[in-house]
């Protein structure tokens, strides 16, 4: 993950203050996987001992882009193609004997795993490899194109209504889009594709949706920002909104963990164990559908009793989930529990119970337990 630039301005700008998400030059010789990417059984419960690949991103792009450096073009945008490389490389190391390929990614990178699975899949298919099956896990980078709460112009990556900032994209990175998903919509409208309940159901590989209720990186583009004055009522509708519509588009998906959050990215961070909704952790989610899934190609049985994963928390708030990471005050770097939190947000609690027809008290115990 790490966001994106669609023009020569703003790749310019990151060019200058990013340089790690623009060029591999500067990258370090090892880095210590953390989360997902752990080799620690405590931290990593189901996956510790797999073969880990890590791709980090340079190609601002989305992991889409297929174009080179040219006389017009300073930059080159080769995301797609990164991907393709490092797959026929894998080949060669060990990839060629395997049972399951896990493409995973947050933020831009789970977007990335949106718009590439198929791909790598009917890569490996056409590289003779049928028997490997492919899947995906995409962390945070199922986005919706609602319309912002105040529209601004699109100056720079974060003012810039996302699909604006997809349309212009596309264009400069020479952005490869999946065929089934292209298939859907009309010549200039491939930017549809980059958003997840859009191209889902046009993929053939299964994929698990793991998304922030209320993501941080979707209210910065929806110009709601939370820096430490009370939020107005306007905002708090919306906020809300955004998580009803959120849970809307995952209502079909099969496999989703969804907690009513405000946080951004979770399978690289070390808290990825306690983050739970309904009771279940998200390794524990993850492994009920890698199970499902080894025996649903035996027999197309029902789903396992017990391994639940649709997960989606139905409570209507941000941290209505007791098992939300931490927040801190953003000027005070103080811990904030769940009703502080609400303070803080402007949160009115006898107006809320009213609307709920509770008891302020009531109100205020259902909150701190989370309920």
């Amino acid at each position: 993950g790490g966001w994106y630039c669609f023009n020569r301005e703003n790749c310019d700008t990151r060019y200058g203050t990013m340089r790690r998400l623009m060029s591999s030059r500067e990258w370090p010789a090892t880095r210590v996987g953390t989360g997902i990417l752990s080799s620690q059984p405590e931290e990593n419960p189901h996956w510790w001992n797999a073969n880990m690949v890590f791709i980090p991103y340079c190609s601002s792009d989305v992991w889409s882009g297929a174009s080179s450096k040219s006389e017009k073009n300073e930059y080159a945008f080769m995301g797609a193609l990164i991907i393709q490389e490092v797959i026929k490389e894998l080949v060669g190391k060990g990839l060629s004997t395997a049972k399951v390929l896990l493409l995973a990614g947050s933020s831009a990178g789970g977007t990335g795993v949106l718009l590439n699975v198929d791909r790598v899949a009917e890569q490996l298919e056409e590289m003779g490899y049928q028997g490997i099956q492919v899947r995906g896990l995409a962390d945070s980078g199922w986005f919706l194109d609602n319309k912002q709460y105040r529209r601004t112009d699109c100056i720079d990556t974060i003012t810039c209504a996302p699909t604006e900032a997809i349309r212009r994209g596309i264009r400069y990175w020479n952005g490869i889009v999946p065929e089934r998903c292209k298939l859907q919509f009309k010549e200039g409208e491939e930017w549809n594709c980059f958003f997840g309940y859009k191209i889902y159901p046009t993929l053939r590989c299964p994929v698990f949706v793991v998304q922030w209720l209320f993501d941080e990186a979707q209210l910065t583009v929806d110009n709601v920002h939370l820096t430490g004055q009370p939020v107005q009522e306007g905002q708090w509708l919306y906020i809300q909104n955004l998580g009803r519509e959120l849970r809307n588009t995952l209502k079909d998906v099969t496999a989703s963990f969804a907690p009513a959050c405000l946080s951004h990215e979770i399978i690289t961070r070390n808290h990825w164990t306690d983050i739970q909704v309904k009771g279940t952790s998200l390794p524990r989610a993850l492994h009920c559908w890698d199970r499902s899934l080894h025996e649903s190609n035996k027999n197309g049985k029902a789903p396992l009793k017990g391994c639940p994963i649709h997960l989606i928390d139905s409570c209507p708030w941000p941290h209505c989930n007791p098992s939300c990471p931490t927040i801190r005050d953003q000027f005070t770097g103080q811990e904030m529990n769940v009703i502080q939190f609400l303070m803080h947000m402007g949160f009115d609690v006898q107006k809320m119970a009213q609307q709920q027809g509770l008891e302020p008290s009531k109100l205020l115990g259902m909150l701190s337990s989370g309920n």
